[in-house]
This record gives structure tokens, sequence and C-alpha cells, in this order.
């Protein structure tokens, strides 16, 4: 099936989902989870074929994005049944006004219609892509990378076979058979197939997407994310959050990438932060973090000079920027000149300067003495998502159910004329 044939079928599938009632709609996201538990073998030997084939030309890191276990596969199908355990959008009144002429008014959600979802080299964004537009109304035309693509199809034929048990169409989602930059063009060029469009990749996808895109579409993804340390901030604490935001998964969106320390306690904190994040890993055998340091910051830690880009660079990998700063105004200029809008930190004891960079960040999330990783569907209560939107419109942070709506006017008379 080519890409607009595909397009072209999850249109006309679309109708019937969206007349669909809540409890139709979860007996089929029940019947995908278990879909995915039922053909688990399948899906492991073909994430294993995949790992084969990429582990000559990508890094350790994006293997492990790319790689399913047991636990993993057993957590997506978690998500799932945690989007069929949340309030259905559609049909939710948002406002309801009655005017002086009886005319009652509501403003109604209801799906988009078709969402394109552009994603490399995770499968876990497969499951949970589906979940959401099917639980918001909608169908999906998935498109992943060619590192990816085995262990996506083995996911979506086991999606699909919970589509059949709750008899709705299986084409409501569907998984982009060529991996090549045509079929990501198509998709940005399908106008009158495709209602919103959502990369999930790096720069350069969402870069491509915003240049070519002739229907709506979302910027999410890419992830400069900051933590400042302040001079009140609690040390201990400070390296604890600061190793979890940077090695718990670093090739992850939400991963720290930037580390910035107030002046005052550089000469104290920096030493610390080396021993959690370089020394005490490598005496657990765990990858270290290379720090690539400002000049302040080399006068007290051993480390790599900071090269020209590094303070805009999302390495997705052990890699942290160090950058020595006079004061919390001298930090929130810096983020504000190489954020991408993701997710920013501070780590404080002063409710007046957590006040001020909360206030003065514009970031989609912005955090008081807490890591960067909770920047997540699940961890915000949304089930999963379909990505971190950096942009403002429509939706901005992580994307869940209700960003999948829109809505529209739906007018009540007994005969009024104007």
């Amino acid at each position: 099936m080519t890409t607009f044939e595909m397009m072209a079928a999850a249109k006309q599938a679309s109708p019937a989902l969206a007349a669909s009632d809540s409890k139709t709609k979860n007996r089929a996201l029940l019947a995908m989870a278990d879909g995915l538990m039922a053909d688990r073998e399948t899906i492991l030997a073909a994430n294993a074929l995949d790992t084969t084939a990429a582990a000559d030309h990508i890094s350790p890191v994006m293997i492990d994005r790319l790689t399913l276990t047991e636990e993993r596969l057993s957590a997506m199908a978690e998500g799932v049944r945690q989007v069929a355990a949340l309030p259905d959008p559609v049909g939710r009144i948002l406002c309801r006004l009655e005017r002086p002429n009886g005319l009652v008014i509501e403003k109604t959600c209801v799906p988009l219609g078709v969402v394109a979802i552009i994603y490399e080299s995770r499968p876990n964004v497969t499951a949970d892509a589906a979940a959401l537009a099917l639980k918001s109304g909608n169908a999906c035309v998935l498109r992943c990378g060619r590192e990816a693509h085995r262990s996506a199809a083995a996911i979506v034929e086991a999606l699909q076979k919970g589509l059949a048990a709750a008899d709705l169409d299986p084409a409501l989602i569907g998984l982009v058979e060529d991996t090549s930059r045509q079929s990501a063009m198509d998709l940005m060029q399908g106008v009158g197939y495709i209602d919103l469009l959502i990369p999930r990749g790096g720069a350069g996808l969402i870069r491509s997407c915003v240049e070519n895109a002739k229907v709506p579409c979302i910027q999410t993804g890419t992830g400069i994310c900051h933590i400042f340390v302040d001079e009140t901030a609690d040390q201990s604490m400070a390296c604890r959050i600061i190793e979890n935001a940077k090695a718990s998964r670093p090739s992850v969106c939400n991963a720290e990438e930037v580390c910035i320390v107030h002046e005052a306690v550089a000469a104290e904190f920096l030493p610390k932060l080396h021993r959690t994040l370089v020394t005490d890993r490598i005496a657990k055998g765990l990858p270290p973090v290379e720090l690539r340091l400002d000049e302040a910051a080399q006068a007290v830690i051993p480390g790599t000079p900071a090269g020209d880009r590094d303070f805009d660079t999302e390495f997705l990998d052990y890699i942290l920027a160090v950058k020595v700063v006079k004061d919390t105004a001298a930090a929130v200029a810096h983020i504000a000149r190489h954020s991408t809008g993701h997710s920013e930190s501070i780590l404080t004891e002063s409710a007046g300067n957590a006040a001020y960079f909360t206030r003065m960040v514009d970031s989609a999330a912005v955090y008081v003495n807490a890591s960067t990783r909770f920047t997540d569907g699940g961890e915000f209560g949304l089930g999963c998502e379909m990505g971190i939107s950096t942009q403002k419109l429509h939706a901005r942070g992580p994307m869940g159910l209700e960003e999948l709506t829109t809505y529209k006017y739906i007018i009540h008379g007994n005969g009024q004329i104007r």
C-alpha cells in the first residue's frame, strides 16, 4: 500500500471512529494491550533483528532507545491500558452560553480526524501514539525510521488485531511501508488527508517539517534542557538530581544537556559534580559523563573545553555542558539564548529565586528542585504522550488526549432568526 493509499484509507475510516462511544474505544484499547502481550515473542524477535542491523551505525545510547525488552513491552501494554482508563475528551462541553435570544451555544470537544506521526528509532512511540489517537477519536498514520521498522510493523499488526476484535477498522492504525524521505514528504504534503502532523525526532526532522509541511504541524521533541544550581541549593540533592537528569537515559529529549552554576558556589559544587558524574560512575562500572566546561568551570575541575556549539547541542549522550554565571538573572538570560523551550529546572532554597526563574523562563515545563526527566505524558498523569510540544499553539508540553482534539460550536435554538 502506498503512503497516499494509507492516508486515504485512514481518512475513510475516521468518521466511524469519531462516532464511536467511549465503551467501544476502551474495549479496543484493552484488546490492543492484550494483543501486544500475545504477540510479544514476535515483537521481540523483530526488535532483535532491528537492533542487530543498526548496531554498526548508531551509538550505544541510541541502540538502547531502539531496544525492546519484556519489561519495556509490558510497560507499553500498561500504557495502553492507562489510556483506556482516562476520561474521554470527545463530546466534553468546554463552555456553555445561553444568549438573550434563547440560543444555547456549546463549545464542544471533537476529534481532529487523521493524525500523522513521523518518528525515529523508538518502537514504544508506535503503541503510545496509536492508543492516544484512538481514545481521542482519531485515525493515525505512523511513519517510523528504518532502524525501527520491523519492530513497529510487528507492534502495529498486534494493535490491528485488537481493533478487529472490537469490530473497528484496522485502517485506523497504519504504518507507512516506505522508510525513504519521500514518504515523510508525502505526509507533510497530505492536504485533504492529514489534519495534524506531529514529528518526533531530532532538530533535522523538525526543521524539515517546518520548512516543507503543507498540513498543520506541531514542533516537538528537541530538548536542550538546562538545570541551574543557585547559590542556596542543597548541593547533595543537586548532584542526585543532575545525575538523574543527565545519565538515567541520556538519549531522550527531557535529559539535561546544560548545567549552569552560580559563581558563588562553583568552587565548592563543581568538584562534587565531577565526583558524582565521573569518578563515582567509573567506580561503579557506569558510563562516565564527559563534562564540556566554559572557562570559569575549567579553572575548577578537569574536563573538555566547551566549543562554540556545545551550549546549542542536544547531545543525547553522556555529555554535559557546564557554565558558571554571576546570578539568577544571568542564568535566565543564558537559557533564553540557548534553550529550545522544552524543560528547565532551578535547584534552590530561595523562594525569591524560584519565583523569578519560573516567571522569567519561557519553556513548556519549568521545575523547582526536580529533574527535567519528569517532562513526560505518563509522569504528568496523561497516560502516555504523543510528543512534547515546544511551541505555543495549539499545544504546549506533553501532548495527551485533549491536545489531540479540536472543538466546534453546537448551537441549539427553537426558531430564532437574525
